[in-house]
């Protein structure tokens, strides 16, 4: 199994989900995040004073998954994901060792 992580603009979640939605994913958990790579932040006009906004609105989506679902998760998040334009994010993928559903005690892939 892999726990599969993304950020992304916010405005893209519906996409995402969306997608992921048509490709069998079950659920997935989403948390506001946020912080910058290489746009390094931006410059905001407020009330006419420039300032400098250093960490960037971002969501985090985390999708358990089996091993032989990874790329097609990834693929769906990384094309609904996309704008072409610099800090659309990023997504990877770490190995989960034990899964269990609280409500039943399964364990492993029957717990997904």
């Amino acid at each position: 199994m892999k726990l599969i992580t993304a950020i992304v603009k916010p405005y893209r979640l519906d996409e995402v989900k969306t997608a992921l939605q048509e490709i069998g994913v079950h659920g997935l958990t989403v948390t506001e995040a946020s912080g910058y790579g290489r746009q390094r932040g931006h410059t905001e006009v407020y009330r006419g004073a420039e300032y400098q906004v250093d960490l960037v609105p971002k969501v985090r989506i985390e999708v358990v998954v089996d091993d032989a679902d990874t790329d097609t998760v990834i693929d769906a998040i990384v094309k609904a994901a996309h704008t072409g334009k610099i800090g659309d994010g990023k997504v990877w993928a770490m190995p989960v060792e034990t899964v269990v559903r609280v409500r039943t005690g399964e364990r492993g892939p029957d717990a997904l």
